[in-house]
């Protein structure tokens, strides 16, 4: 190790790639209701989402079919922010569309 001006070693500090942990993720789940049209859900996992129409559609179809289907899986704070934009949107546009986040 080198001498800086004032005497002391300089040491460098490594961790290994191991160390350290990538965040856990998170399912963004929209739910099924008996009022939000096909197509509002549609728009949103276009707009909010970034998915492509046929993409939404499944999706959507998911919803409608199963009570609920996954619009992405992104960390914790993404997913919250993705939450709480749907809910913000159905909101505006007067429907009661649910959205919550899970640990995948």
């Amino acid at each position: 190790m080198g001498k800086t001006d004032s005497g002391h070693k300089e040491e460098i500090l490594t961790r290994d790639k191991k160390d350290f942990q990538e965040p856990p993720l998170y399912k963004v789940l929209l739910h099924n209701d008996d009022y939000t049209t096909m197509e509002f859900v549609v728009m949103v996992l276009e707009t909010i989402f970034g998915k492509d129409t046929s993409e939404a559609t499944t999706i959507m179809l998911n919803v409608h079919h199963q009570g609920m289907g996954v619009a992405g899986v992104y960390s914790r704070e993404i997913g919250e922010t993705k939450v709480s934009e749907v809910h913000q949107t159905a909101r505006k546009n007067q429907f009661p569309l649910k959205c919550s986040l899970e640990k995948a």
